[in-house]
């Protein structure tokens, strides 16, 4: 914190007290006092005071206040006097120039101002302000990634372990969510495609595995270019995961620019996906196919609607799969060899499999 700003609380408390006060720094330089002739002083015997363990402590008609950071003085206050009210003055002191200091350094905090500009918690127009303060760039290319592991482990280890990776802390800022969820904003060059990215996320996990036994799925937001769109972007990483988590259970990497139809059906009130279930199967028909015939038709698709080579891949007869799929149409209604029944299938499946993992209908 600039000594400006130490000399203002000083020059504050003294006048509203009507003592002189000042405050020292963890070297024992007086660095504000509302006696300017003592700025710049030398008093190191404060160092020996703050040995004793006293806060606040009164010597020879002046009284001390300490605060300190693991063992070690951080800064010191006095106060010209030597009553109750001078020793009242000095912890509260104290208090005022703690509650300032940290303040100032989350304001001054580069991580804290990219954490703050991702959870929406600073004002659209407010971001460029507080990206100069920081001496940020605006305009750099970055990109948010969500990394979940799969079980609550100190948030400390993952992220010792990321800034391993990353270990650049003007560039790239990594912050948890909570116990599980980790936040990593990295900044790219102009060429970075996503390709590259999900390579980076794949280094995250190997990592995550290899060294430290944990499990972890990373989703990934679209690069943007402007510091405000960085929220976009990680809601982007979150939709990412809620996505893969409904329909691609077994990818550890999902990307946003990749998620396809998914994309659009989880952006889908469920109102609306109940009434499109409703207007294209029949009233229980696609609860009674069974575990098989699901499969059959899981296997149809990934072989482009072929019947032959379906068979083949599924080891039974032509005349066997082309049973199954009348059996099929016959229960929905939907003729799966016809293309445009066949993507209506398609997406009716995907509709129903995200209502089973968010039934609610609002």
């Amino acid at each position: 914190m600039a000594n400006d700003i130490y000399q203002d609380i000083a020059t504050r408390i003294g006048g509203v007290s009507g003592f002189a006060f000042g405050i020292v720094d963890k070297n024992g330089v007086v660095i504000a006092s509302t006696n300017k002739e003592e700025i710049d002083e030398n008093r190191e015997y404060i160092l020996d005071m703050f040995a004793e363990g006293v806060s606040p402590l009164i010597r020879e008609g002046v009284t001390y206040g300490f605060e300190s950071f693991e063992g070690v003085m951080d800064y010191a206050v006095y106060v010209h006097g030597d009553n109750h009210e001078a020793f009242s003055i000095a912890k509260m002191a104290l208090v005022t120039v703690e509650t300032l200091r940290m303040y100032q350094d989350e304001k001054y905090d580069r991580n804290s101002f990219i954490k703050n500009v991702v959870l929406e918690n600073i004002l659209p127009g407010d971001v460029y302000a507080r990206a100069r303060e920081v001496r940020m760039k605006t305009d750099s290319r970055r990109v948010a990634l969500l990394i979940r592991i799969d079980i609550p482990v100190g948030s400390m280890v993952v992220v010792d372990a990321i800034q391993a990776l990353f270990p650049d802390n003007q560039k790239d800022f990594i912050f948890s969510l909570s116990q599980q969820d980790l936040v990593l904003i990295k900044e790219v060059t102009p060429e970075v495609t996503q390709r590259d990215m999900e390579k980076l996320a794949s280094a995250i996990i190997d990592v995550l595995a290899g060294e430290h036994y944990i499990n972890s799925v990373v989703g990934i937001g679209t690069i943007i270019s402007n510091i405000s769109e960085l929220a976009t972007s990680f809601r982007e990483a979150q939709a990412a995961l809620e996505v893969g988590k409904v329909f691609d259970t077994e990818r550890s990497i999902v990307s946003y620019n990749n998620l396809g139809i998914a994309r659009l059906i989880y952006q889908l009130p469920t109102t609306l996906c109940d009434m499109f279930l409703k207007e294209v199967f029949k009233i229980g028909s696609v609860e009674s196919l069974d575990q098989e015939t699901l499969f059959t038709i899981q296997r149809f698709f990934e072989n482009n609607l072929n019947v032959s080579e379906t068979s083949r891949g599924l080891f039974v007869h032509r005349n066997t799969l082309v049973y199954r799929l009348e059996k099929i149409k016959k229960l929905t209604g939907l003729d799966l060899r016809q293309f445009d029944h066949a993507i209506v299938f398609k997406v009716a499946l995907m509709v129903k499999k995200y209502l089973d993992v968010k039934p609610e209908i609002y």
